[in-house]
Parts: structure tokens; sequence; C-alpha cells
């Protein structure tokens, strides 16, 4: 099963209210896939271990530019108090990318 990380929304997952995640690059992910939640995936240091968060299931994915993001989606995202445009430049100052960048914008539920 293929690690995922969640390290910016450890807690949201935990708490069970994440539900949608945005990705540069997992272009080849498909609905049904299952998916191991990670506190930390990659760029551990020597003698840390991975801190599985737990398994979820792939609902949908699709392929969008971020700046397609709505405000709907934002709690999904695990930022209720964020709108669009406060989650769009979040996303873009973490990521090093801009509005324009396309996504998979993944949508999962708890296993």
């Amino acid at each position: 099963m293929k690690n995922i990380s969640f390290s910016i929304t450890t807690e949201q997952f935990k708490a069970k209210t994440k539900t949608v995640t945005r990705r540069l690059g997992w272009t080849n992910l498909k609905p049904g896939q299952h998916l191991m939640g990670c506190k930390k995936c990659m760029g551990l240091k020597p003698g840390e271990k991975i801190e599985k968060l737990g398994e979820i299931r792939v609902v949908s994915v699709r392929r969008e530019p971020l700046f397609m993001i709505n405000d709907s989606d934002c709690p999904k995202e695990g930022f209720p108090n964020m709108n669009r445009i406060d989650f769009i430049n979040m996303f873009c100052e973490e990521m090093h990318v801009m509005a324009s960048q396309e996504v998979t914008r993944i949508e999962f539920e708890y296993v």
C-alpha cells in the first residue's frame, strides 16, 4: 500500500475532518485505491520512522488548476475558516507554485 503524507494537516486527518487533498503529481491514482495516511513520508532523519495515521480509500480523482478550488472545498481540505483565496495563497506558499498550477484533487474516505 502506498503512503501519502499529511504533515500539514495531521490533526485534521486524526480528527477525520479532512476528506479532500490536493497534490502535485499523483496522476495515476484511481478511485478505489487504498493509501496509508502518514504524518511524514519523505525527508525522514536517520532513525526516524514513518508514523502511520490510518488507511484511506480514494473516492474520486481529478486534475484541475489550483485556482479552481471553491469555498466549499476548504472545510473538506481541513480548513473550515479559510476561503478559497486564503487556501490558494497558503498552498502556493507551501508548495512554491503558482495558482495556475495543475494539481490532483483527491477525495477520500477513512477505512
